[in-house]
């Protein structure tokens, strides 16, 4: 009997005995996105830290542990003894993200990686990279419309404005968006809302071929669109500036993330700030990449995350990148009437920001029904304008909903 008793000690010590049904959910879909990231590899750089932080999460919840978390209504904290420093190691890296410093230091990244050359060639590709962001209207119109219910144990209250505007930038495809808009209106919604947005941008390889299949013709699967003019170092140095100008000053509250995108892009172009540019682009970039990834996963915990409201967010999430990538879709084959053919479709679902990877599926799929298309050029102009055409709804859902 004591050889039992010790096991079953042991047993309760261990953190086996700690888990809900709600964690091994969880860990489960950890495993499921760790093989896409790994054996699919589905946006690896993406999928494989959120999937690890939502693994280890729910193996150890306290790496999350918040000793702040709980206040009086008067903001007093209840335990005197507790400081900020006690936090959960991913707990303190997570302030980068609640804080919007990872988001914008993301987007300055994003900015110096960024060729807006496509974009100046073909300047009508604007316009499909603002159809491309139909999704987020529809899912704020979707969000804000469903009514209180009750399922059991569990009952919707509803979605607030702000709530709604939330889920609703999923829809732009754009993480570091999500992450800064739903910090500034819905910051409880932080982790389902981070996590569908960047679970679907690594999964867009899967949502939007049959989308963009169902939308269009053989026939104009296999438009050959003509070659883009060359654009010159001067028009590439002047556009991020005159852009952050007008966007700030258009919506000010565009400014956190059309400045630090501009100006990651005015490192790239300028030619005078190389070292700069190269630490933006890529070990700055890397490394705020794996603490934002890694502790996004981290909010998923399973007895907080599984609700109605985060199922709700999931939904939803998918319709507005659906309907994102139909937006793009849509207008492209309007283009295409309007220029006689000159317009593959395919290149509108690349206006969703999520760069490059809808550029490449808007390449794979041309590809496929016509074997001599070169596509990505094309497709990459929608795609950089998905990214100032996000940040521009962000901004606009901020501006009306704070």
């Amino acid at each position: 009997m004591s050889i039992i008793t010790s096991i079953a000690e042991i047993f309760q010590t261990s953190g086996f005995a700690a888990l809900s049904w709600q964690n091994w959910v969880m860990i489960a879909i950890a495993f499921v996105l760790l093989y896409l990231a790994i054996v699919k590899k589905f946006e690896p750089l993406l999928l494989l830290p959120i999937a690890f932080g939502m693994l280890l999460v729910n193996v150890y919840p306290e790496i999350m542990y918040d000793p702040l978390s709980i206040a009086t209504p008067g903001g007093e904290v209840l335990d005197a003894s507790a400081h900020w420093y006690d936090s959960g190691v991913l707990r303190l890296i997570y302030c980068g993200v609640k804080s919007s410093i990872f988001p914008c230091l993301i987007f300055m990244g994003v900015g110096a990686m960024t060729d807006f050359g496509p974009l100046l060639a073909n300047p009508s590709s604007l316009l499909l990279g603002a159809a491309a962001q139909l999704g987020i209207y529809v899912a704020f119109l979707i969000a804000i419309v469903i009514p209180e219910f009750r399922i059991g144990n569990f009952v919707f209250d509803g979605f607030t404005a702000q709530e709604a505007a939330s889920i609703a930038i999923i829809g732009g495809a754009d993480g570091p968006t999500a992450i800064y808009l739903t910090g500034k209106l819905a910051s409880h919604l932080l982790g389902p809302i981070a996590v569908a947005a960047y679970s679907y941008m690594a999964l867009i390889p899967l949502i939007q071929p049959p989308i963009m299949k169902l939308l269009t013709t053989k026939k104009e699967r296999e438009i050959k669109m003509d070659q883009l003019r060359t654009v010159s170092k001067a028009e590439k140095i002047i556009f991020p500036i005159v852009v952050t100008v007008l966007c700030v000053l258009i919506i000010p509250s565009t400014a956190p993330l059309i400045g630090m995108l501009m100006l990651g892009n005015l490192f790239k172009e300028s030619g005078v700030t190389d070292r700069l540019s190269d630490t933006a682009q890529n070990a700055l970039c890397n490394i705020v990449t794996i603490m934002l990834g890694v502790t996004v996963g981290a909010t998923a915990e399973g007895k907080t995350f599984l609700d109605i409201k985060t199922i709700l967010v999931i939904v939803i999430g998918l319709i507005a990148f659906a309907f994102s990538t139909a937006g793009g879709v849509l207008f492209g084959k309007l283009m295409n009437v309007i220029t006689k053919g000159k317009v593959n479709p395919l290149i509108g679902s690349a206006g969703v920001s999520a760069v490059p990877m809808a550029a490449r599926v808007s390449q794979v799929e041309g590809r496929k029904y016509n074997p001599s298309n070169f596509l990505l050029m094309h497709a990459m102009g929608p795609n950089v304008a998905g990214v100032i055409g996000s940040a521009v709804a962000a901004g606009f859902l901020l501006l009306t909903f704070q």
